[in-house]
């Protein structure tokens, strides 16, 4: 069977060939191309007639399953971005963890939109509740299942992801796999899904502190064309203060500063940047991680790459290592004072083989520009 598909082609092409766009009105059973569709006749309008094969959708097949990250210590996270809530059920929590939603909270109100100019203006107070698994302040050993409701639901602003696929979004291959998608917000692909990834890590931190000391902390440490070098920041010495600092959390005023106009210039022109984040974790425990397929390496790419947004990870001299020869990469062993075995340089970030050496871990993640309000801004001066 022929059906008709419609390929818009905008007048308002911003100095840019036209694109085009797939839209779902013309494409529904019965084919034809209806132009009540359209509010203006100044759209030039090109029929194309394609075969399109129905192929069944066998939903017992392409049901979701890729919701839950870990072994021992399991967090599945849940929620769409404008449904009812979001949260998370963490799995193999020890007993006796001192643990309450204060804990959870400081860093979901750290995550949380809305904070400054350069975030997103959604409105979220983001407060967490814990459902299960702790009782009079203390982790039970059972799952623990935290929620966190949506109040600031405006699913008529994705009337246009109705219309078209946003590019570079998940909005098409959401649609591919499942032949269904959430329209407000994109669902699971939004960023609001992390929202369980930050109350998680909460506990996971906490423990970790309790069991080995290792102490975790994040920071921006590029924002487009602007990066911060990395001899400013010195990663024995770094703490949560210097980062909170400013609203970009770049450690460095300077370059913070510099990274803020870089995002202001943008936004003003109602487009967006991409970034890079990088992580460390010190005291990390030797020992961590096991060959082959187990390596920590591994394990922490998979988790921060499952990131909405993320399009490259690092560990240590990352990308740049391959630039150098063995003799300049290779991380010299000597014997410190207290007799322990460590390295003169970090150039593996702290991982060798796949397995931590005890040194501290530093890890990168770059994540691309994504913007929903320029995605359609010649649909958007004709729609409204």
């Amino acid at each position: 069977m022929m059906k008709a598909a419609a390929i818009v082609q905008s007048p308002w092409s911003l100095n840019q060939k036209p694109s085009h766009y797939p839209y779902k009105s013309d494409l529904v059973d019965g084919g034809g191309f209806n132009l009540s569709t359209f509010k203006g006749s100044s759209i030039k309008i090109q029929t194309t007639i394609f075969p399109l094969q129905k192929q069944p959708h066998k939903l017992e097949v392409r049901a979701s399953i890729g919701n839950t990250f870990g072994n021992l210590f399991r967090v599945t996270t849940f929620g769409e971005s404008h449904g009812g809530g979001v949260g998370c059920i963490i799995d193999g929590c020890p007993p006796r963890l001192p643990l309450s939603e204060s804990d959870m909270q400081v860093e979901l109100d750290r995550r949380r939109p809305g904070q400054s100019r350069i975030t997103t203006p959604r409105k979220e107070s983001d407060t967490c509740k814990i459902l299960s698994g702790v009782g009079q302040g203390s982790t039970l050993g059972t799952p623990i299942a935290v929620s966190v409701p949506n109040t600031d639901q405006r699913g008529n602003d994705y009337s246009e992801m109705a219309l078209a696929y946003r590019p570079s979004h998940a909005d098409a291959t959401y649609d591919f796999k499942y032949g269904v998608r959430a329209v407000e917000g994109g669902g699971r692909s939004s960023a609001r899904e992390t929202i369980g990834r930050v109350a998680a890590g909460a506990v996971a931190k906490k423990l970790l502190k309790i069991q080995s000391a290792t102490e975790v902390l994040a920071y921006v440490s590029r924002v487009h064309g602007v990066e911060l070098p990395d001899d400013v920041v010195d990663h024995e010495k770094l703490t949560i203060e210097q980062i909170e600092s400013n609203i970009v959390r770049c450690p460095d005023p300077v370059i913070a500063e510099e990274m803020i106009k870089a995002i202001d210039m943008v936004r003003l022109r109602g487009d967006s940047v991409g970034g890079v984040i990088t992580c460390i974790a010190r005291n990390v425990p030797r020992g961590l991680g096991s060959p082959v397929f187990d390596k920590l390496e591994a394990e922490l790419a998979k988790g921060l790459m499952s990131l909405p947004a993320t399009k490259g990870f690092e560990i240590g001299s990352g990308f740049s290592g391959s630039k150098m020869t063995g003799s300049e990469h290779n991380d010299e062993f000597y014997i410190d004072d207290s007799g322990n075995v460590r390295t003169r340089t970090n150039r593996s970030g702290g991982i060798q083989g796949g397995i931590s050496n005890g040194e501290t871990i530093v890890m990168r993640v770059a994540f691309k520009p994504t913007s929903t309000i320029t995605l359609f801004p010649w649909l958007r001066q004709w729609w409204h």
